[in-house]
């Protein structure tokens, strides 16, 4: 976040300066502590509704692609989402489902 920014306005910057899409910022999903390179991360993880926009990866992502649960759950298996994505998202019912 940036300096004075509420939590809805840095959903709504990350989300565009991350992926290009514009979002209508919905509900607090859960809240997560990562490892960070000097303590830790608190993030905030809410759902969003796209407004507009065609999604592509910004500078922290390899790639993006919207997935059906099915792609999800093999992706999980895979071990192709960061760390404890999956058991978090779906701990919180959020998860795709199929």
């Amino acid at each position: 976040m940036e300096p004075g920014e509420t939590d809805v306005e840095a959903v709504i910057r990350e989300v565009a300066e991350e992926t290009a899409l514009r979002v209508e910022v919905g509900s607090l999903c859960g809240v997560v502590t990562r490892p960070a390179p000097r303590g830790e991360f608190e993030i905030y993880d809410y759902e969003c509704a796209v407004l507009a926009g065609t999604a592509r990866a910004g500078d922290d992502a390899a790639a993006v692609r919207w997935v059906t649960g099915a792609q999800f759950d093999d992706l999980d298996e895979d071990g192709r989402l960061v760390s404890r994505l999956a058991e978090t998202l779906r701990g919180w019912g959020v998860a795709p489902t199929r």
